[in-house]
Formats: structure tokens, C-alpha cells, sequence
């Protein structure tokens, strides 16, 4: 399977959980307690992230790393619940390739993407 590499950006990674969160907005009843774990994932990926969207650069070295491997895990948990919902879509599956591409973990993302509804035929996939 196909993917993209790209070095480490969580500036746009920040950008790219507000995507997500616009995809799911009108799919999602975030009042739900079904949507906790969605809801409560989502939100601390945005928290972590959108200091650095706004700063607009990666913070210095091992801080980096320590706020994608946590980017990553939430992107992880994110994923989870979105198979779990069924909320799948297109759309939605190349927000998540792209969120993991920007933490350098492309490959992750090609799958994580498949997962989350992304059409494998897409003309948008690597």
C-alpha cells in the first residue's frame, strides 16, 4: 500500500484535527453518550495541537516527538471510534491519512485512512 511521506509538520496536523471535526460535526450526535470517547479524544487532540497550529512551527526537538507520539496516540484512539460509530467516509479517511502523514507515519495513516471510510480507488490516496 501506498503512502506519502513528509517531514514532522504538527502545524498542520493542528489544522488538519479541525478537519476531522468538520467532517464529523453533522454525522456525530456529540450529545450521545456513545460520542464520549470520540468527543473527549478529538478535543484533547485539538488542545494538544492548536498551540503549535497557531505558533506555526514545531516546537524544539524531544518536545516534538513527545507531542506527536501523543498526537498519535489520540489520532489512534480518534480512529477507534469512529470504526466504532460506523462514521466512516471518504473524506473523513484522508483527514486521518493526512493527520498521521504530518506526525511522519504515512504508512500508519495509508491504513488508519482505509479504516476510518477512505476510498481505497480515491485519486487523492499515494
Amino acid at each position: 500500500m501506498g503512502f506519502t511521506r513528509i517531514p514532522l509538520d504538527l502545524p498542520h496536523a493542528g489544522k488538519v484535527s479541525f478537519r476531522i471535526a468538520l467532517q464529523l460535526e453533522e454525522r456525530v450526535d456529540w450529545l450521545s453518550p456513545d460520542a464520549k470517547a470520540l468527543r473527549d479524544g478529538l478535543r484533547e487532540l485539538q488542545e494538544l495541537l492548536h498551540p503549535i497550529h497557531e505558533q506555526g512551527e514545531n516546537p524544539p526537538g524531544p518536545e516534538a516527538l513527545r507531542v506527536r507520539d501523543e498526537a498519535a496516540r489520540l489520532g489512534r484512539a480518534v480512529t477507534t471510534e469512529i470504526v466504532r460509530l460506523e462514521l466512516g467516509a471518504d473524506r473523513l479517511g484522508q483527514c486521518v491519512r493526512n493527520l498521521f502523514e504530518c506526525l511522519e507515519l504515512g504508512q500508519e495513516g495509508a491504513d488508519l485512512g482505509l479504516q476510518a471510510g477512505e476510498d481505497p480507488r480515491s485519486l487523492q490516496r499515494p
